[in-house]
């Protein structure tokens, strides 16, 4: 076994971490021991993002083997998994036009791993410290030897929500004090990797297997750790290293095209990643009156015209059991990979969204992400989306 060496980072004031004075804070929380193996620490960036308490994870086996990056599910995956995404050709069908697809058709490229058409209700492993679940259980459902597009699945999950660092000493009383904090690196040869954790029960792991108490977590929103990790030289991010089968080692350049494509602020998919209540779909229409950047799914409707005639292309919809009909909704290109279907991503402004639904009043809703977890929506649900056509 080829053990990574891990050291520490400093992070410098970079706006990564946002800190609070010490009187906005429970002074009873801040004396927290530093000795406690995991300490939530609640980023104001991600709210809910972990407990205002302390969780101990003490090791069960200090002595456990440090992780190898070289036994994390590091798949190559090469930049065409992102070529052919996007679409540029004819205009697309309004989707009432829209002529019926051959049943047959080869898909253009292996899916994703899809998930449960509603988020996970299971959002702690460890009491007092959130998970952020999509991630853990995209991660927990890899083979031994996972394919690219397994490997992609995490990245498509990892577009939402906040992960955890693994930070030296007892961060939040560093922090308040206006201190800096280290965190854990990996080294595999000459690369750096950033390492990042999923989850409470992936922290413990982490403290079980190399025995160093004097460690505490902090939830970072994704984008800021994506920010962070471009800024520097890091060769990519190694997600709950030492969590055996359930890691996975992501390329920088992978990770980077993915976040270039995303919302900067990942609304849409951060709110279909939440357990659902009855403000749920409100919720996400006002995210979407918001105007956020979103996808379709195009594909050509006449595959057995001559070569000679015009392609034409349509806009993929669903069908209810009931028959309404719901225009397909994405909010990142990758969703539409996960489908496996050969149609192609096409960035579509909510405008010309909202126009169809008003042009089109057989159109009876949205349905968004597919692939899950999934949110449709009624046209009732909808209105603040088609009062922009208004």
């Amino acid at each position: 076994m080829k053990t990574v060496p891990c050291s520490r980072r400093r992070l410098g004031r970079m706006g990564l971490f946002s800190r609070k004075k010490k009187n906005d804070r429970d002074s009873k929380k801040d004396e927290a021991a530093p000795d406690e193996p995991v300490a939530g620490a609640q980023s104001p960036d991600a709210p809910d993002a972990a407990g205002d308490g302390t969780s101990e994870a003490a090791p069960e086996h200090p002595d456990a083997a440090n992780a190898s990056a070289d036994e994390a599910p590091s798949v190559n995956i090469s930049m065409t998994s992102f070529q052919g995404l996007g679409s540029t050709g004819g205009e697309a069908a309004p989707a009432q036009e829209r002529e019926p697809a051959p049943t047959e058709q080869p898909a253009a490229r292996p899916p994703l791993p899809g998930a449960p058409a509603a988020p996970p209700t299971q959002v702690e492993t460890v009491p007092g410290l959130r998970d952020n679940a999509l991630v853990r259980d995209a991660l927990a459902a890899l083979p031994e030897k996972p394919t690219g597009a397994q490997v992609m699945g995490v990245i498509r999950q990892m577009l939402q929500g906040h992960l955890y660092l693994r930070v030296q000493g007892d961060a939040r009383k560093t922090l308040s004090e206006g201190g800096q904090v280290t965190f854990g690196v990996a080294k595999a040869g000459d690369k750096d990797y950033m390492m990042v954790f999923s989850s409470g029960a992936a922290l413990r792991d982490a403290v079980k297997a190399d025995g160093d108490t004097q460690t505490s977590a902090v939830a970072q929103p994704t984008p800021a750790l994506v920010r962070h990790l471009l800024s520097g030289t890091f060769a990519g991010i190694i997600v709950d290293n030492y969590s055996n089968q359930r890691r996975a080692v992501l390329p920088r350049e992978i990770v980077e095209k993915a976040f270039d494509q995303a919302d900067s602020e990942l609304r849409l998919k951060s709110l279909l990643a939440q357990p659902r209540d009855a403000d749920t779909p409100g919720k996400i229409s006002e995210v979407l009156a918001q105007k956020p950047p979103v996808w379709v799914a195009v594909g050509e409707v006449n595959n057995d015209a001559e070569e000679s005639e015009q392609k034409k292309f349509g806009i993929a919809e669903a069908r209810l059991a009931d028959g309404t009909r719901l225009l397909q909704v994405f909010s990142h290109p990758l969703e539409v990979v996960a489908l496996g279907r050969p149609e192609k991503a096409m960035p579509l402004a909510v405008d010309k969204i909202a126009k169809m639904l008003k042009d089109h009043p057989q159109l009876g809703g949205l349905l968004i992400d597919p692939a899950g977890p999934l949110m449709t929506l009624t046209r009732d649900e909808l209105a603040p989306v088609i009062a922009i056509a208004e």
